[in-house]
């Protein structure tokens, strides 16, 4: 039986990526460490909680002595657990220094010293910053513009250098924006979701301009596996979907799936070091035989009808 330490499965991606795992391989165990700081919430997992092969264990990453202990006899780690708010980087950095730079040196120190067969780093495409035309590849320089994604640009240098350096099969994985169930409403789409389930306001950036790539969460966790199985230790892969809108669109098809008013969206000063534009080249993903199953207008309506159905989950979130 394969053992597989899932770092951050509480969270949002981790959630999905351990529901994911456990729904297509029967001979591997995982063991989940999560924080639970205000987005780990454990009822994500509540309906494999109980699963013979599913394990969880609350935690910080940060803390060595329970990371070392841990990580012994785990074949896979996949570092999923970082502060990943933007705006709230900004506000106030230092929680975001602390779990991306310096957790992931931890589980990488353990991971020197137990040796597993593998150690997935999940990043973000917003280490590379923004890009007017065409997209990133993945040997593009890194240029984050927000103490968040400076942070996981951080993280992704350091854990490359224990591939260089000890020779660790570390692989790191960029992705572009994921959504989709059991995603903390304070991001864009849940929260704009919510916000007009409840007849309330959607506050959009500057003039709402700004462009993502939108990639549904079960396309990312299949890129995953699609890594852990046939990627190649000491490489980078963009898992994007290659679904670009600018958040104003966005905007416009969360309320027309819902049926509602567009005078909902408000206008609201932009934040600092808002990054205009994301896109990622997958093609080497594709070389993996990895390309995104869903597109966008489907996967944002399992999105919202999600929402809807599970209301008592995120109205006390939002409390």
């Amino acid at each position: 039986m394969k053992r597989l330490l899932v770092t951050g499965g509480a969270g949002f991606i981790g959630s999905n990526f351990i529901r994911y795992i456990l729904n297509r391989y029967k001979d591997y165990h995982i063991i989940n460490l999560d924080k639970l700081t205000y987005c780990g919430n454990k009822s994500n997992l509540k309906d494999i909680s109980r699963h013979k092969n599913y394990e969880f264990i609350k935690g910080d990453i940060t803390n060595a002595s329970l990371v070392d202990r841990i990580v012994k006899g785990c074949d896979v780690i996949i570092n999923f657990a970082a502060e990943s708010h933007v705006d709230r980087s900004i506000h106030d950095p230092s929680d975001f220094v602390r779990t991306n730079v310096f957790g992931t040196y931890v589980l990488l120190e353990a991971a020197k010293k137990r040796k597993p067969k593998l150690f997935v780093h999940i990043s973000t495409d917003e280490v590379y910053g923004s890009i007017a035309k065409g997209s990133f590849t993945e040997g593009d320089p890194l240029k984050p513009n927000s103490p968040y994604s400076a942070t996981k640009a951080s993280a992704d240098l350091i854990a490359r250098s224990y591939f260089a350096t000890y020779d660790l099969p570390v692989i790191i994985t960029r992705s572009s924006n994921n959504f989709g169930p059991y995603q903390y409403p304070e991001k864009i789409i849940p929260l704009f979701i919510t916000n007009a389930l409840e007849d309330k306001s959607l506050p959009l950036y500057a003039d709402g301009m700004n462009v993502r790539d939108w990639l549904f969460v079960e396309d990312n966790c299949e890129g995953i596996d699609t890594v852990i199985q046939r990627g190649r230790p000491g490489e980078i892969y963009n898992i994007g979907a290659s679904s670009e809108k600018t958040n104003l669109e966005l905007t416009h098809t969360i309320l027309d799936i819902l049926g509602k008013d567009r005078r909902l969206i408000k206008f609201v000063k932009d934040r600092p070091g808002h990054d205009k534009r994301y896109s990622l080249d997958i093609a080497k993903m594709n070389s993996l035989g990895w390309y995104p199953r869903h597109d966008f207008r489907s996967a944002l309506e399992l999105t919202v009808d999600w929402y809807k159905k599970n209301r008592s989950w995120w109205k006390r979130l939002k409390r």
